[in-house]
């Protein structure tokens, strides 16, 4: 653990767990305010557009093209020199491994050249904080994490200090969206095409599976909403009354989506704040999916009906972005928090880790539980 240096905190933050190299710059002040002196991203669209979807490979080596340019834009849009930094940040998982190890390297090289200390940061604790970016939100507060990539309700105590109320079994929100829209002929990314299609739909045409509906507990499962919507697109005709049907399949796949995180959403609120009596009682959203306007209006309901307040990151912090890592670990770095220059890359680093080694959701893997 590396001593502090002074409380005001400047950290270079770096972020390559998919399919965005980014690197930021965030000042934490003494008081906890937060400033985002530079946030650069750099996207894999036309790299894996033609796959339909994130071929690992590939963003590995994009990452290794990118990340000094991509570090160096982000110096140089913070308009300070290396010598100003406190700290560096990188992502070390949950993630694609070998974009992860990118990262990870990188801020391990930062760091030695510069007698700096060095956070691996869990990209989920990222999207925990990264409302933070726009809002000066107090800890405990009840969490839920929605991406591509994972689907989790959290009860977020303080800085590293997670409880896991309920996770996906199977797929995440995120990959619903993505593949059902793939199914539907939209481009990649498709969670904002879908969004986008869903606009002009009738959310009603379309009767799609709800999962657990008899479980009495706080997880999610869209794995058979993923396949009935798959098999329904299937056999919608390539014509002028086929179009108004993918709209109205898009508008009830959303409409499904949003309506189960909505009724988990409500359930793990009735549960924290039980536990929380007297209390303010605050919620938070994240991740790539927080960006998806029917989501967060489902949300913002169940935060009136049940006395939360509501808050998500601004829109360019919800999907993965380097200014959540560094903030992240500045975070850390204010309580005296950091990492050795051996941390290692993680696919697999769930953000409640004792729950998910004790009771996991999701069966085993040669690296232990899932994320």
């Amino acid at each position: 653990m590396t001593p502090l240096r002074k409380m005001g905190l400047t950290v270079l933050g770096l972020e390559t767990s998919c399919d965005e190299t980014a690197a930021s710059v965030v000042r934490r002040d003494e008081d906890g305010r937060v400033t985002v002196l530079s946030s650069i991203v750099g996207t894999q669209f036309e790299q894996h557009a033609p796959f339909g979807g994130v071929v690992p490979e590939i963003a590995a080596r994009a990452h290794v093209e990118a990340i000094d340019a991509v570090a160096a834009e982000a110096m140089r849009a913070a308009g300070i020199g290396f010598d100003a930094l406190d700290g560096v940040a990188a992502t070390a998982g949950p993630g694609l491994v070998g974009g992860v190890m990118v990262g990870l390297a990188f801020g391990k090289a930062v760091a030695l050249a510069r007698d700096l200390p060095l956070v691996a940061v869990n990209h989920l604790e990222g999207h925990a904080v990264s409302a933070r970016l726009g809002a000066s939100i107090d800890y405990p507060f009840l969490l839920l994490l929605v991406s591509g990539g994972h689907c989790q309700l959290l009860e977020v105590a303080g800085v590293g200090a997670c409880t896991r109320l309920g996770t996906t079994i199977d797929d995440a929100a995120g990959e619903a969206f993505d593949k059902i829209a793939k199914s539907l002929g939209l481009p990649y990314p498709g969670g904002p095409a879908l969004e986008k299609l869903a606009a002009s739909g009738d959310p009603s045409k379309f009767d799609l599976p709800r999962a657990l509906v008899g479980r009495k507990d706080c997880d999610f499962s869209f794995s058979g909403l993923k396949t009935a919507a798959a098999r329904l697109a299937e056999k919608i005709p390539d014509d002028q009354a086929g179009a108004q049907q993918r709209a109205d399949l898009a508008a009830s796949v959303q409409f499904a989506i949003a309506r189960q995180l909505s009724e988990r959403t409500d359930r793990a609120m009735k549960a924290y704040a039980e536990r929380h009596p007297g209390q303010v009682l605050r919620f938070v959203v994240a991740g790539g999916v927080a960006a998806n306007g029917a989501v967060r209006a489902a949300l913002q309901k169940n935060c009136a009906d049940n006395g939360f307040t509501f808050d998500a990151p601004p829109l360019a912090y919800c999907t993965d972005n380097a200014a959540m890592i560094a903030l992240a670990g500045a975070e850390r770095l204010a309580v005296g928090i950091s990492d050795d220059l051996d941390a290692v890359a993680r696919p697999r680093w769930p953000l409640d880790e004792a729950a998910a080694l004790s009771n996991p959701s999701n069966s085993f893997g040669r690296k232990g539980a899932k994320a």
